[in-house]
């Protein structure tokens, strides 16, 4: 199997490592240090050498810091984690509700005399330094550059990954590696700079048409890159793992080992466009006066997907939801009290698994019964696998990484009789999500101008969720992409080609969590008949097919907008998964999507 169910960190765990890293601050004369999420690519994902942050406290989600002081050590974690964490770390910790509190008010509070924190410059971004810096200011506190400190206490830390990169089919891509470097070299001519420096791995990879292993349940190959306004690259990467790919790259692909990635920097001439959100605090140091601040190149024109990405998501899709719901008509088939999460798990897995394009699940599936279904990211382990109960609602979020595409899709179904909030609470989340996904709405409007619409019916009810209501999608690259977001803090427009999960949802701690997700493609919207306003406009085409639990739903808070489009939804689920799934799960699905 791709998923394991082993417990990968225990609270009990951290407090001796945390001692130790108290002893590295006294030999350092040091007040604390910073120990983030981040690697030195400053992606979401971390590979096992580099997750730093779960080595110490426990904690394994996938954003938040640890600041390490020597009377207190705060973890800094967002709405998403603050059931999860209190499972996931010792007393020794203590959770700090962020962004609500800022690393720099929080020194502020702690070091009232002043002190200094160390950080490794190499995980942690300008702009992050600057944010807290900035709040510093006349306290006394400073933040200093240091020797990772984590990593010399560290003593079994893993090996940095080093598998081989491959290439990755122009069928799939869409567009050549040798075009794209020439449509952003271009794009840098525009804007009088000579380079820009690249250290997302998904960006790099997207940009040369590459896919790696270094990071579980994500197709990339660890490595930075310099993007020249004559089209070349200098690609910095374990020249191991491309041995396989001279012919592909090119000769205007020039290969180095990573340990010269900053000798090169200090022979570059400048403008050199630097991404603050992205780039470490020491690529911005090693070329000084010669960065200039952007965004990242490949960013946007990664998340605009051409014909051939959104093809093949579309086809990924459909053999996805096929798997899916093969798993569906079998838990449905299960008495209450019969089977556990980690079954659940594995037999989806094993769906998947049939379909040959599959390399791997695209994050570790989310199983949780009952109230570990209120843990919005909830992982099931040995220790935790629970039985599902008569009663129970379970919160299904999975994906698949595919060739020609990335899948992510989450359903909530109800084992034995639902209580009756449960269904109340299950209803405004389905409209909620409906609600999306037949808005209109005109060009260049973010995702910040329009996710109150997915929130709305919550709202109604004095209800809400601590999590965006989406995010990017990579094409057989990150599940979670940006810089596209349906988030109330992304500012970026959308556009034509950005894939973008939609997927509202509903918590009650220690009772239930829900959660209902499609994946949707930004496009063009057709003009209204009759209409007398012409300005354009662009709405959304669903990539995502499994039938939503009609046992959930209650059909008197759904007006009949909602309802019809629920009803046509379930009809194209029928059409298009039907023939792709056994006699069994046939009849299973023409049940599962009939009209209400």
């Amino acid at each position: 199997m791709f998923q394991s169910f082993e417990v990968t960190a225990r609270p009990e765990q951290g407090p001796p490592r945390l001692r130790a890293l108290r002893a590295e601050l006294t030999v350092e004369g040091l007040d604390g240090f910073l120990v983030p999420r981040a690697d030195a690519h400053q992606g979401e994902y971390v590979a096992a050498h580099d997750d730093r942050l779960a080595w110490l406290t426990g904690f394994t989600g996938s954003a938040g810091f640890c600041c390490v002081l020597h009377d207190i050590a705060g973890v800094f974690i967002d709405g998403r984690y603050r059931t999860q964490v209190k499972a996931q770390v010792a007393a020794d910790f203590t959770p700090v509700p962020w962004p609500e509190v800022s690393l720099g008010n929080w020194l502020k509070e702690q070091l009232p005399a002043g002190g200094t924190v160390g950080f490794d410059a190499w995980l942690h971004t300008p702009e992050q330094i600057a944010q807290a810096e900035d709040t510093l200011k006349g306290t006394g506190i400073i933040l200093r550059p240091c020797v990772n400190l984590v990593d010399r206490i560290w003593v079994d830390q893993p090996a940095p990954p080093m598998f081989p990169a491959k290439a990755h089919p122009i069928e799939f891509a869409g567009e050549t590696h040798v075009e794209k470097r020439q449509r952003l070299a271009q794009s840098l001519c525009e804007a009088h700079q000579k380079a820009a420096v690249i250290t997302l791995p998904d960006s790099h990879n997207w940009l040369l048409n590459i896919r790696g292993a270094d990071i579980a349940r994500n197709p990339v190959a660890h490595g930075f890159a310099v993007l020249h306004d004559d089209a070349t690259v200098d690609l910095f990467m374990a020249l191991s793992k491309l041995d396989d790919l001279r012919p592909h790259l090119g000769d205007d692909v020039r290969c180095h080992a990573p340990e010269q990635f900053l000798d090169l920097l200090q022979t570059l001439g400048g403008p050199v466009r630097l991404d603050k959100q992205s780039v470490p605090v020491i690529v911005a140091d090693t070329l000084g006066d010669v960065a200039v601040w952007g965004s990242d190149p490949c960013a946007l024109p990664k998340a605009c997907k051409n014909a051939a990405e959104i093809n093949g998501s579309a086809q990924a899709h459909l053999r996805d939801g096929a798997a899916l719901c093969e798993l569906l008509a079998w838990l449905d088939q299960q008495p209450a009290g019969t089977i556990t999460e980690t079954q659940v798990v594995s037999r989806l897995e094993a769906a998947r698994r049939k379909d040959n394009a599959l390399q791997d699940i695209s994050f570790e599936t989310i199983a949780g019964t009952g109230p570990n279904g209120a843990i919005m990211h909830y992982r099931v382990t040995e220790e935790t696998d629970s039985e599902l109960q008569d009663g129970h609602l379970i919160v299904l979020d999975s994906g698949g990484q595919y060739l020609d595409g990335t899948t992510d899709i989450t359903r909530t179904v109800a084992i034995g009789t639902p209580p009756l909030e449960a269904r109340a609470a299950f209803t405004r989340v389905l409209a909620g999500m409906i609600a999306m996904s037949r808005l209109r709405w005109p060009v260049g409007l973010a995702g910040c101008h329009i996710e109150a619409v997915g929130r709305m019916p919550l709202w109604l009810a004095g209800q809400d969720f601590d999590h965006g209501l989406g995010h990017g999608v990579g094409a057989y690259l990150s599940v979670h992409e940006g810089p596209q977001r349906l988030s109330r803090v992304s500012q970026v427009p959308l556009q034509p080609g950005m894939i973008l999960s939609n997927e509202p949802g509903y918590y009650r701690e220690g009772a239930f969590g829900i959660r209902i997700e499609n994946l949707l493609v930004v496009r063009e919207a057709p003009a209204l008949s009759g209409g007398d306003d012409h300005r354009a406009m662009l709405d959304w085409e669903t990539l995502s097919f499994a039938p939503i639990d009609r046992r959930l739903i209650d059909v008197s808070l759904l007006d009949a907008a909602s309802l019809s489009w629920l009803n046509d939804y379930h009809a194209q689920v029928a059409e298009k998964i039907g023939p792709r799934v056994s006699p069994v799960t046939k009849l299973w699905l023409d049940s599962a999507t009939a009209p209400l």
